[in-house]
């Protein structure tokens, strides 16, 4: 009985131990296939990031003394392995167990969790960040790599379609076309004209008459006789340099209107925009002087206003006048005379003597009465700036023609980006007006700034109207700026573009090295100018600053700069223009770019005057625009380097040659006899053979027989040597005695006039 326990004992031990075999068999298996499993790299990726969850903390707190060890060693396993097995088995099941339940989701949430941003064409680099989330730094280093000038990217710069897609890409955001910011149109507020009235309410109306014709053929007297003043001798050189308005009151007790414009060159913009408001062109031509370019201009713009034309033939009292002649030069411009069977009203008259005025005035009025001029003189007013300046006691003022309604005080006006309200009227002799009706000049005194002459002037019902209908205007011209900057910037875009790819194909089959080397090449010869150099290159620039008295005398010398064509010679750069005298900012400004100030018809305090000279600025004053022209081709000219003239002396021709031992060397002599006047040794000289200049320099030596002179008169012999050992002498050659003037070079602008 106590064997068979024993026995039982034994085979219980034998069993165990078996099951102990079996089971590490079972391990190393496992153990194995792990170890297999961990040579993948995906595996170890999993475990790693499964090192991060809740699970493996727990793990690893559990098995804090063993997880150090068995990241670092994977395959020698020298401690318990059965635990350590069972943890990373049991880490792994849950692994892919997670996986396996969402294998697709997390993908899926992943792309869902991007955020869509809102963008737009034309989008600045400020509203994409806004939009975005982040600063601009950010849309920066975005556009680093790309082909976009970043150093001339600002904050408020538009961007192109495809740099805005590459920074929601950088971003790893999620794109989406705004269609608002495109399809928002802001109302449009302006003020136009109203409909055309009513027959029934339109009453007669006095004509606007407006006196062209060339310069200095007397249309200003023409008015003064008419006007009984003496307006031409008040005028600066005795020419008309502004537009003038006046209301003409006739014996007959008619009332004309009529416009003085400018006959000079300059002035063509004046006399355009006269032809404009008028209903009756005088055309003035001297009998002496016959058909001018300012005359065919002039006949030019009447056509294209479409306004008929009353001839003057002036100047008939001078003894050469010839109105036969005149009225035969106007046929080339189908300018018909009713004496050659056209419908053109031609009056012979004297603005001197005063003769047959009467007759002229009588032929407008007559035409008026053909034209039936009527206008409405009821509901807001409609007319037009005929000249705007700035008066030093009542600010911006206009003279306009009325063209609709009735003005009055208090009236609010608008005219371009401009508004007023109506603090005071006058007329043409300065007397104060109440009431402005349809074809009567009027200035107009209460404007917020000044508006450009031309400008359309209409009446709207308030202060608040007037703001909002001037905002629009300026809305409307920053649209088109952007439009016209938007332009050049994809031109500029497409610019850097094929730079970007010409410079990727120039150093693409290059190596790294010899690549920095190129570049440093590029960016050497792109170094700054030395202050010598720079002011060299600054003495080759004039800036300028334009002030007049009145908005069209501005305009006329704006529009002669414009013509400007010697860039290439002296540069014209215009810095500031505007109207009024001149001020202390204007000296500043001059100062700061080195500039001249011109003044037209404008003051300039003594004070003003004090400090310019003291800062070494240059104010240039004058009255008469053409003298303002010619100063100013004075200082262009004044700009550019001098030239050199060369101014024969004497003339020599070479009969022998031999040379002369000085030292060690040998040095060549010319024997010379002098053709015609003299050579003096210490002039410069000049080789010729066969009219080719072989050599410029100075003279050695210069010898009479043994004795060295500094003159050699016409017929004596003389030997001469040159500074240059390396030139050779033949017999027939020519020595030429010169002398060097620098002479000021002049500017190749012509104005015109």
């Amino acid at each position: 009985m106590s064997v068979i326990p024993a026995t039982r004992g034994v085979e219980a031990e034998e069993s165990l131990e078996l099951r102990r075999q079996r089971l590490r068999r079972n391990m190393n298996q496992k153990l194995l296939k792990l170890e297999n499993l961990l040579r993948f790299h995906t595996i170890c990726r999993q475990l790693h990031s499964l090192c991060q969850r809740r699970t493996l903390r727990q793990w690893r707190h559990e098995f804090s003394s063993l997880y150090p060890v068995w990241t670092v060693q994977l395959y020698p396993w020298p401690w318990p392995t059965d635990v350590l097995i069972g943890a990373a088995l049991s880490q792994h099941r849950l692994l892919v167990t997670k996986k396996e339940e969402r294998p697709w989701k997390s993908q899926l949430s992943s792309t869902k969790s991007k955020k869509e941003v809102e963008v737009w064409r034309g989008m600045t680099v400020e509203e994409l960040g806004r939009a975005m989330g982040k600063n601009t730094d950010f849309v920066y280093e975005a556009l680093l790599n790309t082909a976009v000038d970043i150093d001339s990217l600002e904050a408020d710069s538009p961007l192109d379609e495809v740099w805005i897609k590459e920074v929601i890409k950088k971003a790893e955001l999620k794109l989406k076309w705004s269609k608002l910011k495109q399809d928002k149109v802001r109302k449009n507020k302006d003020a136009i004209r109203r409909p055309q009235a009513d027959p029934a309410l339109l009453t007669p109306r006095f004509p606007v008459v407006t006196i062209m014709g060339h310069v200095d053929h007397g249309k200003t007297t023409l008015l003064d006789k008419l006007r009984k003043t003496q307006v031409a001798a008040m005028e600066a050189g005795g020419i008309t340099q502004h537009i003038g308005a006046f209301l003409v009151s006739l014996p007959s007790g008619e009332k004309i209107t009529f416009l003085d414009t400018p006959g000079h060159a300059a002035f063509s913009a004046m006399r355009a925009r006269g032809a404009q408001v008028t209903d009756i062109v005088i055309l003035v031509v001297a009998a002496d002087d016959g058909v001018m370019k300012q005359t065919v201009e002039s006949i030019q713009h009447a056509k294209d206003a479409q306004v008929p034309i009353v001839l003057a033939i002036n100047k008939c009292d001078k003894a050469e006048a010839d109105p036969e002649k005149v009225k035969k030069e106007l046929l080339a411009y189908d300018v018909v005379c009713e004496d050659y069977g056209g419908d053109i009203q031609a009056v012979p008259v004297s603005a001197l003597m005063g003769d047959n005025l009467m007759a002229l005035a009588e032929a407008t009025i007559a035409l008026a009465e053909m034209l039936e001029l009527k206008a409405d003189p009821t509901g807001p007013v409609e007319g037009t700036v005929i000249e705007s300046f700035t008066d030093k006691g009542r600010g911006p003022v206009t003279t306009a023609i009325i063209q609709r309604g009735t003005l009055r005080k208090g009236s609010v006006l608008v005219a371009g980006k401009s508004w007023a309200k109506v603090r005071l009227m006058f007329d043409e002799n300065g007397k104060t007006v109440d009431e402005a009706y349809p074809s009567m000049p009027v200035g107009i005194i209460g404007w917020r700034n000044l508006p450009s002459a031309g400008e359309e002037i209409l009446e709207v019902e308030s202060e608040q109207r007037a703001r909002e209908v001037v905002d629009w205007r300026k809305y409307e011209q920053e649209q088109e700026k952007s439009q016209e900057n938007m332009k050049i910037i994809e031109e500029k875009r497409k610019e850097h573009q094929e730079a970007h790819w010409k410079a990727r194909e120039k150093y693409g089959n290059v190596q790294w090295k010899e690549r920095a080397y190129l570049k440093y090449l590029e960016r050497k010869g792109q170094t700054f100018l030395r202050p010598k150099e720079k002011t060299e290159r600054d003495s080759n620039v004039l800036p300028v600053i334009i002030k007049g008295d009145v908005d069209g005398s501005v305009e006329a010398i704006l529009s002669i700069i414009d013509t400007y064509d010697a860039s290439h010679e002296c540069e014209l750069e215009l810095i500031h223009f505007g109207v009024g005298d001149i001020s202390a900012n204007d000296v500043n400004l001059a100062e700061t770019f080195y500039g001249v100030i011109y003044g037209f018809n404008v003051n300039v305090g003594n004070v003003i005057q004090q400090s310019a000279a003291k800062k070494g600025v240059k104010i240039k004053l004058h009255k008469v625009i053409y003298h303002l022209i010619e100063d100013l081709q004075e200082e262009l000219s004044s700009r550019l380097p001098c030239a050199v003239e060369e101014h024969p002396v004497g003339e020599a021709s070479i009969l022998a040659i031999f040379s002369v031992t000085e030292g060690k060397r040998k040095v060549p002599v010319a024997g010379c006899r002098v053709q015609k006047g003299q050579l003096e040794k210490q002039k410069k000289f000049k080789l010729t053979r066969n009219g080719h200049v072989i050599w410029k320099g100075s003279l050695t030596s210069l010898k009479h027989h043994k004795d060295d002179i500094s003159i050699v008169k016409t017929g004596m012999d003389c030997g001469l040597s040159l500074d240059e050992e390396n030139i050779e002498f033949k017999v027939g050659d020519i020595i030429v005695c010169y002398e060097e003037k620098h002479i000021q070079a002049k500017t190749s602008w012509d104005p015109g006039f």
